[in-house]
């Protein structure tokens, strides 16, 4: 059996390059250079809360895709440096190491996210909540949420132990940590009656819930060819949207939501440049963290840059008429190869990929049939076909002992928003060849 010689790589989370806007940014980059007015301010150290013209234009971007139930303003944006950075900030800011219960994270969850709770000091109290048919296992998250506040009243944990009081920051029990939209890696969609559910345990148990939103605007039909269903707006609203409706509103001037954003799927992730959205007290909280008070908003010049691109009308462009179609593209071949080339073979595709008018994200989870394990799967790939794929495995929530050790060793995760078009067809075929190969 012969190798092939091209690696084809269906694990790496990366935008394609073909989609970087680097001709724009660089015409951005002109006009804000050139404009002393701006570009002084820009090279300059900003304000913590972030370049304002971008704060404005992120609320009224915002603003239109979700539709929330009132318009969002420049104070309920803080701009960060992406969206893993701004988790970190939040968790220096919101949570205190020893009075903080536990950090509770969806299970899969998004890899890369462990690391930075761990280096926030929860290496031991991390806990995973599986998913459920709609989106997360609350049932699950509230049995041991009851059992954490028990076990704290016992231990004495009644206030923070080892941050002072401060007047721009609340130090919440909990953290939860979720992609309620296309999720990351499961692709999965929170269910509208999770959402509100889920906001009503926030408040119930004194929880900041920290959604990473970066994947809600690239969203198109799942149907192939659906002229009908609409993806000018959001299909659901996000926790924070929730947060601010739901039985009046808020119970205190902090709210229990937290929208992270980022511009690394829409532009590019070296523009290192997201963003918070929250209520007033939060927004500002999380502008207070020290790294941003001794040097200001992380992303000062690109923030400018991207603002700019904002108000010429080109992302709004961008997103819907080069990311969304190259994407719907790209995701509808991967799903028709699945459908050609391991279906037959009892790898079956999530619910969500037929259940949902829209689809989205970048990712597709997979279930290999038994007695098959992804890690000797994507061992066999690599030697035998050259193809680089994400075992299940390694989206498990790291630190959480009371879990299966074994809950995802039949999944992979199948990226298609890396590889060149061409590629995703022909790396489908290859993983069927190995499938069929090992039974």
């Amino acid at each position: 059996m012969s190798i092939p010689t091209n690696k084809i790589d269906l694990l790496c989370g990366w935008p394609n390059p073909a989609l970087l806007p680097a001709p724009d940014l660089l015409r951005s980059a002109s006009d804000v250079l050139t404009v002393p007015s701006i570009a002084n301010p820009a090279l300059l150290y900003g304000p913590d809360e972030g370049w304002e013209p971008l704060r404005t234009h992120i609320a009224q971007w915002l603003t239109t895709f979700y539709q929330p139930c009132a318009p969002i303003t420049a104070q309920r944006i803080c701009i960060s440096g992406g969206a893993s950075q701004n988790l970190a900030c939040v968790l220096q800011v919101f949570t205190d190491p020893l009075y903080t219960r536990n950090v509770w994270m969806v299970d899969p969850t998004f890899h890369l996210a462990g690391r930075v709770i761990d280096d926030s000091g929860f290496a031991t109290r991390v806990r995973g909540v599986p998913e459920d048919e709609e989106g997360f296992d609350l049932d699950f998250l509230e049995k041991e949420l009851r059992a954490a506040e028990e076990k704290a009243t016992m231990d004495g944990n009644t206030e923070p132990k080892m941050k002072p009081p401060r007047p721009w920051r609340k130090i919440y029990k909990h953290i939860v940590y979720l992609v309620p939209t296309f999720a990351n890696p499961s692709g999965k969609i929170m269910s509208l009656a999770h959402r509100e559910r889920l906001v009503r345990i926030a408040r119930k148990y004194d929880i900041l819930l920290v959604s990473d939103d970066v994947y809600d605007s690239l969203q198109w039909p799942s149907t192939e060819g659906d002229k009908t269903t609409s993806t000018e707006h959001s299909l659901f609203p996000r926790l924070v949207d929730v947060d601010r409706y739901l039985d009046g509103g808020p119970t205190d001037e902090w709210g229990h939501a937290l929208s992270n954003g980022s511009f690394s799927k829409l532009i590019g992730p070296g523009t290192r440049t997201g963003w918070a959205e929250a209520s007033e007290k939060v927004a500002y909280g999380l502008s207070q963290v020290g790294s941003s008070r001794s040097g200001g908003a992380p992303s000062q010049l690109c923030a400018a840059m991207i603002s700019s691109l904002i108000s010429s009308g080109f992302l709004e462009s961008h997103i819907r008429h080069t990311l969304r179609a190259a994407y719907y593209e790209r995701y509808h071949l991967m799903i028709s190869s699945i459908k050609k080339h391991l279906v037959p073979l009892g790898v079956t595709l999530p619910n969500v990929t037929t259940s949902s008018p829209v689809a989205g994200g970048y990712f597709i989870w997979i279930t290999l049939p038994s007695p098959l394990t992804a890690a000797s799967v994507v061992k066999r790939a690599s030697e035998e076909q050259n193809l680089r794929l994400a075992p299940g495995e390694l989206f498990q929530v790291v630190g959480d002992t009371e879990a299966d050790p074994a809950r995802f060793t039949n999944n992979i995760r199948l990226c298609f928003a890396w590889e060149e078009l061409s590629h995703i067809s022909e790396g489908i075929r290859r993983l069927g060849s190995v499938v069929e190969r090992m039974f």
